[in-house]
C-alpha cells in the first residue's frame, strides 16, 4: 500500500525528538517546509535545521534526531485545511499528537471546516477514512461542491440545402450541365422543413462554502418561416404547407410556388413581380422586366430585359443586351454567354463567353467552355476571374479587376461623386458669403430679408460641413479596406492579349505584350505573374 513519508515529535530527557518515516510505495517524500512550517505554528521557533536537513536527505525506514534541547508539552492532533480557489473542494492534512496529546473525532474535524468556511458537501466517507487509517502528511479531500450540470446551445437542423455556394457540374469540355444544376430546393406538401433542438440550461450547482456555482450560459433559437409553412404543436418542426420551393434566407425559412411562363415574356405577359420563383419556358423579350424574390430560370435567350433575381439566376442560353439588358441575383448567375449587358452577382457567375459587358460578382467569375473568352467591358469579381481568353488581337479595351468587393468598388465611386457634388456646393455657398459680406462693407442696408438670407446660408453650411465630415470619413474606411484587401487573383488558361487592364486590389498592371498560361496575383505593390 502507498504511504507518504511522515514525521512526528516526542520528548526524552535531554530535549525534543523527531522521528520520520519513510515514503510507503509511490507515496510522496517529505519535504523541509512541511515540518518547519509546522513547528512555527506551534511556536517552537529554535530547532536544528541542518540536523532535520540531514535526516530528510539520507532518509532510510525510519530516522530519528534530537532538534531541541528544550522538551515540549502535549499537542493534540493537528488538522490543517486548504479550500481551493475556485471552491470546489477543501482538502485537510492530518498530523499526529505530541507527547500523548489528543486524538481528533469527527466532531472535531467537522469543527475545524466549519471554522475555514466549509458548509457544503462534507465527505463523511473520508472522515470515516481517516478515523480509521490515520496517515498522516496526506490529502485527505474531506468536502466537495456539487459540479453544475451544463447546458447545451439550441440547435436547428434544416432539412433542406442551404448552401447556395454549390457550383453546378461541369462537363469534360468545361461547359456547364444545365440538365444538372440540382441547386434548387424542392418539397412537397407535409415535407419537414427544419427541426428545433431547444436549449438546455443545466443546473446549478454549490461550492464548498454554499455559494451556487451557475452552469455557463447558452445560446437559445426560435424557428422563423414565412407564408405556406406551420408549425408542428410542440413547436419543434417546420412543416411545408403546399409543394413549392425552400429557401433559407437570414435565418428564417421562406416556402413559395414558383410561377411558369410556358412561352415568351412579352406583350402577352407584360413584366411579372414574383414573391417566389419564376421558370421561362422561351424568351425575354427587349423591354420587359421579371422580379423574384426566389430564383429565376429562363430556358431561352435573354434580349434587352430587366432579371432581378433575390436568389440565382439561371440562363439556359444566355442574354444579348443590346446595351439595355441588365441582370442582377443576390446570388449567382449561371448562362452560356452574355453580350452588351450589365450583370451583378452577389455570389459566383459561371459563363462561356462575355462580351462588351459590365459584369462584377462578390464571388468567383468563372469563363470557361469551349470558348472561355473575354473581349471588351469591365469584369470585377471579389475574389477571383478565370478565362481562357482575355481581350482581343485588336487590343479591345478589356478591364479584369479582382481583390475587393464590388459593392464597395460601387459605394466607394458613389461617395466620391457626392463628395465632390457636396465640395462644389459648399463652395458655391462660400462665394455668397463673399458677396454678401463685401455687400455690407459697401454700405447695403441690412434688411430683415437678407438677415433671413444670411441666416438660411449659416444652417446650410452647418449642414454642408456635417456631410462633408461624414462622407469623408467613409470615404477613408473604405479607401483603407480595398488598400488592405490583397487577395484575390486572374487565371489565364490560353493568352492576354495587349489592351487588357489588370486590377489586383487597386494595383495596376497594362498587358503591353501577349501573356500565356499565366495566373495574376498581388505582391506588395506589384502585380506579379506566375506561370501555370
Amino acid at each position: 500500500m502507498d504511504k507518504n513519508s511522515y514525521f512526528e515529535l516526542f520528548s526524552k530527557n535531554d530535549g525534543t525528538y523527531i522521528r520520520i518515516y519513510e515514503a510507503e510505495g509511490n507515496g510522496d517524500l517529505l519535504l523541509y517546509e512541511e515540518i518547519s512550517d509546522y513547528l512555527v505554528e506551534h511556536n517552537i521557533f529554535d530547532f536544528d535545521k541542518i540536523a532535520i536537513g540531514k535526516a530528510l536527505t539520507s532518509l532510510t525506514g525510519v530516522a530519528e534526531v534530537r532538534i531541541s534541547g528544550l522538551n515540549i508539552q502535549a499537542i493534540e492532533e493537528h488538522m490543517r485545511v486548504e479550500i481551493a480557489s475556485d471552491r470546489s473542494y477543501a482538502i485537510a492534512r492530518f498530523y499526529p499528537p505530541v507527547n500523548g496529546g489528543r486524538l481528533l473525532t469527527r466532531e472535531d474535524i467537522i469543527d475545524e471546516l466549519v471554522r475555514h468556511g466549509v458548509k457544503y458537501g462534507v465527505d463523511e466517507d473520508a472522515i470515516k477514512d481517516f478515523l480509521q487509517n490515520r496517515r498522516y502528511c496526506t490529502d485527505y479531500k474531506l468536502a466537495k461542491a456539487l459540479m453544475p450540470q451544463e447546458g447545451k446551445d439550441a440547435h436547428i437542423t434544416y432539412h433542406f440545402n442551404t448552401d447556395l455556394t454549390l457550383k453546378p457540374k461541369r462537363n469534360e469540355d468545361g461547359s456547364v450541365d444545365f440538365h444538372q444544376l440540382d441547386m434548387i430546393s424542392s418539397c412537397k406538401k407535409g415535407d419537414i422543413l427544419a427541426t428545433l433542438t431547444p436549449a438546455d440550461y443545466g443546473k446549478p450547482g454549490i461550492d464548498v462554502c454554499g455559494n451556487v456555482i451557475k452552469p455557463a450560459k447558452v445560446s437559445s433559437k426560435t424557428l422563423r418561416y414565412g407564408n405556406n409553412i406551420h408549425l408542428s404543436e410542440d413547436g419543434l418542426q417546420l412543416i411545408s404547407d403546399v409543394d413549392g420551393h425552400v429557401t433559407l434566407v437570414n435565418g428564417k425559412v421562406f416556402v413559395s410556388d414558383t410561377f411558369e411562363v410556358k412561352a415568351d415574356v412579352d406583350s402577352s405577359t407584360g413584366d411579372i413581380t414574383y414573391e417566389g420563383n419564376v421558370v421561362v419556358r422561351g424568351n425575354v423579350i427587349t423591354g420587359f422586366a421579371i422580379r423574384a424574390k426566389g430564383d429565376i430560370v429562363v430556358n431561352g435567350v435573354v434580349e434587352g430585359a430587366y432579371i432581378e433575381a433575390g436568389g440565382q439566376i439561371v440562363l439556359k442560353r444566355g442574354m444579348q443586351g443590346m446595351n439595355k439588358g441588365i441582370l442582377k441575383a443576390g446570388s449567382n448567375i449561371i448562362t452560356k454567354f452574355l453580350e452588351n449587358a450589365e450583370v451583378i452577382a452577389g455570389g459566383y457567375i459561371s459563363t462561356e463567353s462575355i462580351l462588351h459587358s459590365k459584369v462584377s460578382a462578390k464571388g468567383d467569375i468563372i469563363v470557361g467552355g469551349k470558348r472561355g473568352f473575354v473581349t471588351g467591358g469591365e469584369i470585377r469579381s471579389g475574389t477571383l476571374i478565370s478565362v481562357k481568353t482575355a481581350g482581343s488581337q485588336m487590343g479591345t479595351a478589356t478591364l479584369l479587376e479582382v481583390g475587393i468587393d464590388p459593392n464597395i468598388v460601387e459605394e466607394f465611386r458613389e461617395i466620391e461623386k457626392k463628395l465632390a457634388a457636396v465640395m462644389a456646393e459648399k463652395e458655391k455657398l462660400s462665394q455668397n458669403f463673399i458677396t454678401f459680406r463685401k455687400k455690407l462693407e459697401q454700405g447695403a442696408q441690412v434688411t430683415e430679408e437678407r438677415m433671413k438670407f444670411l441666416r438660411q446660408m449659416t444652417q446650410s453650411n452647418i449642414l454642408l460641413d456635417t456631410q462633408i465630415k461624414e462622407l469623408r470619413k467613409r470615404y477613408e474606411e473604405l479607401r483603407l479596406e480595398m488598400d488592405s484587401n490583397t487577395s484575390g487573383s486572374i487565371v489565364v488558361s490560353d493568352v492576354v492579349y495587349p489592351g487588357t487592364k489588370i486590377v489586383i486590389s487597386n494595383v495596376i498592371y497594362y498587358v503591353r505584350e501577349k501573356i500565356h498560361h499565366s495566373k495574376f496575383v498581388r505582391d506588395r505593390a506589384d502585380i506579379k505573374i506566375l506561370p501555370l
